[in-house]
C-alpha cells in the first residue's frame, strides 16, 4: 500500500513560533539602538526625563503590542490560510518577546564585558538619584541598596531577568491580542 504525497495537496505548515522570530530580532535590535543612542547622549541626563519615560513606555508597552499584533496577523493572513488559534497567537507572541529579550540580553552581556565601567557609572547615577530622593537614608542603608543594585546590574543576572521579563510580557500581551486576532478553522466531521 503506497501513500501518494502530492506536493500540490500538501502545504507546508509554518510553526507559530517561527513566525515571531523575525520581528523578535527586529525588536531586539531596536532596543539595542535605543540603548546605544541613550549611552552616547548620556544616561544621567535621561534618568528622570520625558525622553527616558517615553523610551520605557515604548519598550514595555508600545513596541510589544505593535510587534505581537503584526506577527499574529502575519501568521494568520500569510502563513496559515487566514486562520490562527488562540494558542498559536500565544506561541507567536511569547516567541517574539523571548527572542527580543534574548537579543537585547546578549548585547547587554557583551557590552558589559567590553565596557566594565558601565556598571559603576550606573551605580553612581543610582546613588545620586537615591540621595536626592531620600536624603534621610543612613550611610548603611544607602550602601545596602547600592550593593543590591550592583548585583542586579551584573550582566548575567540582568540578562536572565530581561529574558524572563520580556517573555512574561509576551505572554500577557499575547493573551489580549490572541483573543482579538484569533480565527479558528472550521471543524469538519
Amino acid at each position: 500500500m503506497w501513500i501518494n504525497f502530492n506536493k500540490t495537496q500538501m502545504k507546508e505548515k509554518v510553526s507559530p513560533a517561527k513566525a515571531g522570530i523575525q520581528l523578535g530580532v527586529l525588536f531586539g535590535v531596536i532596543m539595542i539602538l535605543e540603548f546605544v543612542v541613550m549611552y552616547i547622549i548620556g544616561m544621567e541626563s535621561l534618568v528622570d526625563s520625558p525622553v527616558g519615560l517615553t523610551v520605557s513606555l515604548l519598550n514595555y508597552i508600545g513596541f510589544p503590542l505593535l510587534f505581537i499584533t503584526l506577527a499574529c496577523n502575519n501568521y494568520k493572513k500569510n502563513l496559515n490560510n487566514g486562520f490562527a488559534s488562540f494558542s498559536e497567537c500565544l506561541k507567536v507572541g511569547v516567541t517574539l518577546m523571548f527572542i527580543a529579550g534574548l537579543t537585547y540580553a546578549v548585547f547587554s552581556i557583551i557590552f558589559n564585558l567590553i565596557f566594565p565601567e558601565f556598571i559603576e557609572e550606573m551605580i553612581s547615577i543610582v546613588k545620586s538619584q537615591t540621595i536626592k530622593k531620600s536624603p534621610e537614608l543612613t550611610k548603611e542603608q544607602l550602601e545596602m541598596a547600592l550593593s543590591l543594585q550592583r548585583k542586579f546590574l551584573s550582566p548575567w543576572i540582568s540578562g536572565a531577568v530581561t529574558v524572563a521579563m520580556y517573555s512574561f510580557f509576551g505572554l500577557i500581551y499575547s493573551l489580549i491580542i490572541g483573543a482579538i486576532v484569533k480565527k479558528d478553522q472550521p471543524q469538519s466531521f
